[in-house]
């Protein structure tokens, strides 16, 4: 790909992303302000014994969260472990207990870390009825989630928070799924596989016989970027022709993973009565993204050594119809944005491209982040600057007319703790056990040194992040990987979530106070440079000293 080609595709991205931020950010406020309920919904809300004009506590909002997912994940198991039993199975056998344990959770997460080879460990049903379903309501919890926080500063005093019930519902049946289906659509048209033909054997033009999968692929793309779900159906994922043939299809599938976590930041200024603020959390994700897409492409054409520089760039890894340009605008997107979904292998990126898909993850994923946990991450950290800011000028901070007291910076920062302290913990451990680090020694890692320790941390900050990309070359199907990364992707997905809730209860206790002459205005270029900083400064402190251990050494060495 060309860069003048490039500028091109980036370019229409934007001007996409331009006209679809509006209507739909306004569209997503309506539809979780809204009293009116659809007839599909009354019928669902019946059914499951659900009064929708009540509203819940936080606590009562969380334990709703924690049972609807420790559900999915039970569901999700049983029919992967009865998968031989189930119709459209394709012959391949019930799935073992460890990778089924990590599997159910990965998926039930937004997660979508994949242990195996898709095409061949799931049949249909288990694809249909367990992995897409869970794309659809993991990325409802998400944006649900994300709204509870809007509701806590846009409220006066009310002390409830939503509904998780009509939140998930709305968020399915009047977002997801419309947009899903015409995405699957156009995926078709671009000539992603949409069938039920299982296994094709042909005989090639050499004489070989070949075995070609088949499986209702777009109608899983759509949804697996549009929630910002990131598993592939293929194992190879976006890098297979039948998930993303062609280079328009690359940029419309970068598109989807953008589309929902940009818009959100109108739904958050629609809510609040500001859209003022909605611009300056856009400005904030737009700058991280455009800085980290600019590092990360000009690492990859430089090229990691003397092969990679007489090439003329580092396409190990790459696909030719996406080019070194292509890989980078689709791995940062998917790294940003806790997608997961790769169209080119990270493992084969240069050390320094390497370290810059960790950053992103280890930012926290907030440019724009996952779908909803972006918003409510990058709110976190808006939080998190008031309250700096305040210290600075001896003044009580406040955002968005609620005091951030010693209750709120105290959720805030356990919220932005809680992801280091499980990628640190599970990298550490790793190595620390006598056991486990022969086991990741002599069967995961394929490349020792430098490499093979960023593979395992990435590993760990991909699960902890519930962003599910992976270094390749690090065979993850074992026992304490299994049993680790799931619980990595479980505590990261809802202790974090907690805070939030808990946060978001305990902004829409507080009644607004009005803004004075002093207080901090929080839509304006000096603050969005601040919040930026203070996203930077979080991950360099933080992460430093390990990525010296790994990318940073291999890339100096």
């Amino acid at each position: 790909m060309t860069a003048w080609l490039f500028v091109a595709q980036f370019a229409t991205l934007i001007l996409l992303l331009g006209l679809t931020y509006r209507p739909l950010g306004d569209y997503m406020a309506a539809t979780f302000t809204s009293k009116k309920d659809l007839r599909i919904e009354r019928g669902f809300y019946r059914l499951i014994g659900v009064d929708s004009s009540v509203e819940q506590s936080w606590p009562v909002y969380l334990r709703s969260v924690l049972i609807f997912s420790v559900l999915g994940v039970l569901f999700l198991y049983l029919i992967q472990r009865i998968q031989e039993i189930l119709p459209y199975s394709l012959g391949l056998p019930a799935i073992p207990e460890g990778l089924s344990f990590n599997t159910a959770i990965s998926f039930v997460t937004n997660t979508n870390w994949q242990s195996y080879s898709p095409e061949l460990t799931m049949g249909y049903t288990v694809q249909i009825a367990g992995l897409v379903v869970q794309n659809f309501l993991s990325a409802a919890v998400g944006v649900a989630v994300a709204i509870t926080l809007v509701r806590g500063f846009a409220s006066h005093r009310t002390g409830t928070i939503g509904n998780l019930w009509v939140d998930v519902t709305r968020a399915t049946l009047r977002i997801l799924l419309p947009l899903s289906a015409v995405f699957a659509i156009v995926l078709i048209i671009g000539g992603v596989v949409q069938n039920f033909n299982g296994f094709e054997h042909v005989t090639s033009v050499t004489g070989a016989t070949a075995t070609i999968p088949g499986g209702p692929v777009a109608s899983q793309e759509a949804i697996k970027l549009l929630g910002n779900n990131g598993g592939g159906f293929f194992n190879v994922n976006s890098a297979h022709p039948f998930e993303n043939p062609t280079a328009w299809t690359n940029i419309v599938e970068i598109f989807l993973m953008l589309l929902i976590p940009f818009a959100l930041p109108r739904t958050f200024g629609k809510m609040v009565g500001d859209n003022r603020q909605g611009y300056a959390i856009l400005g904030a994700m737009a700058s991280i993204f455009v800085v980290s897409l600019v590092a990360l492409t000009l690492f990859e054409l430089q090229g990691g050594g003397t092969a990679t520089q007489a090439a003329g760039a580092a396409l190990e890894g790459k696909e030719q119809r996406f080019g070194i340009l292509g890989s980078t605008l689709f791995g940062t997107t998917s790294t940003l944005t806790s997608t997961g979904a790769v169209n080119s292998m990270h493992d084969s990126f240069t050390p320094l491209g390497g370290m810059m898909t960790l950053l992103n993850m280890m930012t926290g994923e907030v440019a724009p982040g996952g779908i909803g946990a972006g918003l409510y991450g990058i709110l976190v950290i808006a939080i998190i600057s008031v309250f700096l800011a305040g210290l600075m000028v001896g003044r009580t901070p406040e955002y968005l007319g609620k005091k951030i007291g010693a209750r709120e910076i105290k959720l805030a920062s356990l919220y932005i703790l809680t992801t280091p302290t499980l990628v640190l913990l599970g990298t550490g451990l790793s190595f620390a056990i006598p056991a486990v680090e022969q086991n990741i020694e002599k069967v995961s890692i394929w490349n020792p040194g430098p490499h093979g320790f960023s593979e395992v941390l990435y590993a760990f900050t991909s699960a902890a992040n519930n962003n599910g990309s992976a270094f390749a070359g690090l065979t993850a199907n074992t026992p304490w990987l299994n049993a680790a990364l799931g619980t990595v992707m479980f505590l990261g997905r809802f202790v974090p979530i907690l805070f939030v809730i808990a946060l978001a209860g305990s902004l829409a206790a507080q009644e607004k106070v009005p803004a004075t002459a002093g207080t901090l205005p929080t839509h304006r270029p000096l603050f969005v440079a601040f919040v930026v900083g203070v996203v930077v400064i979080v991950a360099a402190l933080t992460y430093f000293p390990v990525l010296a251990l790994g990318p940073l050494a291999e890339g100096l060495h």
